[in-house]
């Protein structure tokens, strides 16, 4: 039986309505900028796919909120860059104030139809939960504000561990604050390379949750994989 479940966050519990380059373009049209959305899109997935891990080793907790601002800046600033209308800012640290704060209320997120009922029935099953993600400090906020907060007994974050799945370092902290063993616990996310990757080369058992029904030539390597929290069965 499983006891602890380790879960990724954004793509796995919630994500963006519609996607990052709507939320992007409809914003910056109140400060005079036109873009089309699938655009900067397609500009945004270019820079945060080319972006350093979002994750500040050997940095002391009160510099990181800065520090994630800062990162989110540069992908940001990069994105509309790769649109070809970042001169059309004329106030670019402005809008991306706003931006950023946008990002950690309810609003532009959106919560997936099963993951409700699977974590009040993991609840019920006496099953302790975890996320485990490569967000930055908003995840806090953006929990609360999605009404997941209560469910979760830790949070642990790429940014404040100093360092972002696949690196076992971030289940090594997670498993610490548990005072569990990796083969305990369990590991579920959307992404192939981080989550299901990174668990299983950490020593816990994983789950892909393919959301996005994304394919991958692997050759005839089995791994567990699901599209929806209702396929599981974990008792």
């Amino acid at each position: 039986m499983t006891k602890i479940i380790f879960l990724d966050a954004a793509g796995t519990l919630f994500d963006v309505r519609g996607n990052v380059g709507e939320v992007y373009a409809e914003l910056a049209k109140k400060f005079g900028v036109a873009v089309k959305s699938e655009e900067l899109n397609a500009a945004f997935s270019q820079s945060f796919a080319t972006a350093s891990p979002m994750a500040f080793p050997g940095i002391e907790a009160a510099k990181i909120p800065q520090l994630e601002f800062e990162w989110w800046l540069t992908v940001s600033a990069k994105a509309f860059q790769i649109a070809g209308v970042f001169h059309q800012f004329s106030d670019f640290p402005n809008f991306f104030a706003e931006l950023y704060a946008h990002f950690a209320t309810a609003e532009p997120w959106f919560v997936y139809p099963d993951v409700f009922p699977a974590l009040n029935r993991w609840q019920q099953q006496g099953i302790k939960l975890a996320v485990v993600s490569n967000f930055d400090s908003r995840i806090y906020a953006v929990l609360k504000a999605l009404n997941l907060a209560e469910y979760f007994t830790s949070v642990t974050i790429s940014t404040e561990v100093g360092a972002a799945k696949p690196d076992y370092k971030i289940f090594t902290a997670a498993l610490q604050k548990h005072n569990c063993i990796a083969e305990d616990v369990l590991h579920i996310g959307d992404s192939f390379k981080a989550d299901y990757c990174g668990a299983k080369n950490s020593g816990l058992k994983a789950i892909w949750l393919n959301r996005q029904q994304e394919k991958l030539d692997l050759g005839k390597l089995y791994f567990p994989k699901v599209e929806e929290f209702a396929s599981l069965d974990l008792i």
